[in-house]
């Protein structure tokens, strides 16, 4: 059998069991990974897959990668054999299997050095609160005050991850989006406290009514308390173009989903973990432990940037070169640049 198959196939947790299934039923299994796009029209990256020899099982899962797609009348003969334990071994994904041999090796004993850990290993990361009506609970400073409600109700929060400039959110930014009356002030309320009439008449309001009757809040009691707010130590932007930047969180901030949020678990400060992660080496990891989204963009997961490496194993040139290959070609099957 033959199938045109999202490319997904190369790193999705659905993917896995497809993979098991048909290395446990067929006596030959191919994936064709084409780099250039088999449909321009489309955001969708496509590979192909190939299986053979139904009623009989395979130990191995052969890849073969193409810069373009053309007509051919068997499957290419060219590629490298994956063991389904090599598969196991790299998280059950196929996309790590793009890079130069050397390169992944190379990736794989740093990963195994006493130097490096996972970023799973030292913080948590997971995502931050929804609200149910994002327009209704982050108010303008503007809003507040014309509704009276108290400032201390009142929690700086970064709704995006386009938000993330710099290193650190401080309180001097903080500052500048009171100045500029931007909507990043989260109305936080608590069950079980006594709610100001001013915050009531607000909760009331034509805005509150409509706020009321969404999925989340209709869901939830009481409505207007927005659950699993967490000031986190560091925030993490999930899609970017060159990378996800990790700031460090100096202004007591919370988060919305649109952001993951950091938390140390105490092992390590979140300075010595960006520190690391400012490093080609952690830029390679994030291009191997996440997974390309579409339109050149790279998307991480809380539990792929569980998998990113932190290292302190010092680099040669030669590493260095190695590295930049890596990032290089896991890039360009991404589209990047």
């Amino acid at each position: 059998m033959a199938f045109v198959v999202p490319a997904e196939i190369g790193h999705a947790p659905y993917a896995r069991p497809v993979i098991e299934y048909l290395a446990e039923h067929f006596g030959k299994v191919q994936v064709i990974a084409v780099r250039e796009k088999m449909f321009p029209d489309l955001s969708e990256d496509c590979w192909l897959l190939y299986a053979e020899g139904f009623g009989g099982r395979t130990d191995h899962i052969f890849l073969s990668s193409m810069r373009r797609f053309r007509f051919m009348e068997t499957p290419p003969t060219s590629g490298i054999r994956v063991t389904i334990t090599e598969w196991e071994k790299w998280n059950r994904r196929l996309r790590p299997f793009l890079l130069p041999s050397h390169a992944r090796d190379f990736y794989q004993q740093t990963v195994e050095s006493r130097q490096s850990v996972r970023l799973g290993e030292v913080a948590k990361v997971g995502i931050g609160y929804v609200t149910g009506n994002n327009g209704f609970f982050h108010l303008r400073p503007s809003e507040a005050r014309l509704w009276g409600i108290p400032e201390e109700l009142l929690q700086p929060t970064i709704r995006n991850g386009k938000m993330l400039t710099g290193r650190a959110v401080t309180l001097e930014k903080v500052q500048a989006w009171r100045r500029r009356d931007e909507p990043n002030f989260l109305l936080r309320l608590r069950a079980g406290t006594e709610i100001p009439t001013t915050v009531l008449s607000y909760l009331d309001s034509a805005g509150g009514r409509q706020a009321r009757a969404t999925y989340k809040c209709r869901n939830r009691e009481p409505w207007y308390v927005v659950p699993d707010i967490v000031i986190p130590d560091g925030f993490l932007a999930y899609m970017s173009g060159g990378g996800p930047a990790l700031v460090t969180n100096h202004a007591n901030c919370s988060g919305t989903n649109s952001v993951h949020m950091v938390i140390m678990t105490g092992a390590v400060k979140i300075a010595e973990v960006q520190k690391a992660w400012d490093t080609p080496f952690t830029k390679l990891s994030c291009e191997i432990e996440g997974h390309p989204l579409g339109g050149g963009m790279l998307k991480i997961e809380p539990r792929e940037a569980g998998r990113v490496v932190l290292t302190r194993e010092p680099m040669s040139m030669a590493d260095q070169t190695l590295i930049q290959e890596g990032i290089s070609t896991m890039q360009g099957w991404r589209h990047c640049g």
